[in-house]
């Protein structure tokens, strides 16, 4: 027992640290081309170059951080054609999704997704794009989790993962004033049972505000 404490601590610290750069990316925290070292994400997290590396290497392989081969550490700018490839994915992984969940989609998830929309509207209200991306994919992976399809769902949090920088200046670019209107479509096709209008509602969700970057 002695023996295995080092290693669970390791892992713990190893673990910690990933989990709070992963929710960074993912929420737009950090910018697109955003440099990082293992010396600063040691020194903010309190722990050795060790966690802060393997933490590092753990998001490079998920492709929310691109490592060089002279070992800079920075967030990746997308190019036209990976983001139009990502927005794919979306678009194939969460239609899905969204239609595996329609069968379990009780008035308790339609309620929960309104009331997560509500959180939307305050937080474009705020002008918080962090809280924007964060209450936003809350609204789809809320839904998604009935899907009951948890593979599938870890697809498409990885594409999220990618995506996170490049979503932050996209809300930029948008600019929004008020929740997406596709989130009222998605609900009101939930309510109706309308498994062809949820389909729609989905894919222009999450396709339409992409398109903007590669234009």
């Amino acid at each position: 027992m002695l023996t295995s404490r080092p290693a669970e601590s390791h892992t713990a610290t190893h673990d910690r640290v990933y989990r709070a750069l992963r929710s960074r990316i993912m929420h737009g925290e950090i910018a697109p081309g955003q440099a990082l070292t293992l010396r600063g994400i040691g020194k903010e997290f309190g722990v050795s170059m060790t966690p802060a590396r393997e933490a590092v290497r753990r998001l490079a392989a998920e492709g929310a951080l691109f490592l060089s081969t002279s070992g800079r550490v920075s967030t990746p700018e997308l190019t036209r054609d990976r983001i139009e490839e990502l927005a794919a994915l979306r678009a194939l992984l969460e239609v899905e999704l969204a239609s595996r969940a329609l069968p379990r989609a009780h008035m308790a998830l339609i309620d929960r997704l309104q009331s997560i929309n509500m959180a939307v509207a305050e937080m474009v209200t705020k002008r918080d794009a962090v809280g924007y991306i964060r209450a936003n994919l809350e609204f789809h992976r809320t839904l998604y989790l009935r899907a009951q399809a948890p593979a599938m769902l870890a697809m498409a949090e990885t594409v999220w993962l990618q995506l996170g920088p490049t979503m932050r200046a996209l809300y930029g670019r948008l600019r929004r004033t008020e929740p997406p209107h596709y989130h009222r479509l998605i609900i009101a096709a939930l309510k109706a049972g309308d498994e062809p209008g949820l389909r729609l509602a989905v894919r222009s969700d999450v396709t339409q505000g992409l398109r903007l970057l590669v234009t």
